[in-house]
């Protein structure tokens, strides 16, 4: 799902208008980011949580040519997935995925790029 299917999604169900739910999604990802940026972490429960890791400097090595490279050290968001979350995602798993119409399933026959009425 992509931003811009979130905000339809919203708009459909809470019976707004995408420009009020675009401001809502946008308000929601800048106040996560803000309260990351100052080391907080943000937790939703049953969803999951984000937390900032901090990584040591260390030395790194240039692929092309094998020379040192130093990597400072820097902070990257971590996301854990919470229980209810995984739950779903498990249960999902178990069930078959749906047929999507773009694309041939088993029943559909290979196209070989011959003339069809030559197959007779």
């Amino acid at each position: 799902m992509t931003k811009s299917e979130l905000i339809e999604v919203i708009a459909e169900r809470t019976k707004i208008t995408k420009s009020r739910a675009e401001a809502v999604v946008n308000t929601i990802f800048e106040t996560m980011a803000d309260a990351m940026k100052r080391g907080e972490g943000i937790e939703i429960r049953g969803f999951g949580s984000f937390t900032i890791r901090n990584y040591k400097p260390y030395t790194g090595r240039n692929p092309r040519t094998n020379d040192p490279v130093p990597v400072g050290p820097k902070r990257l968001p971590f996301f854990k997935v919470g229980k209810d979350l995984k739950d779903l995602v498990n249960a999902r798993a178990h069930e078959p995925m749906p047929a999507d119409a773009d694309e041939p399933d088993e029943h559909d026959e290979a196209d070989d790029g011959g003339d069809e009425a030559a197959d007779e």
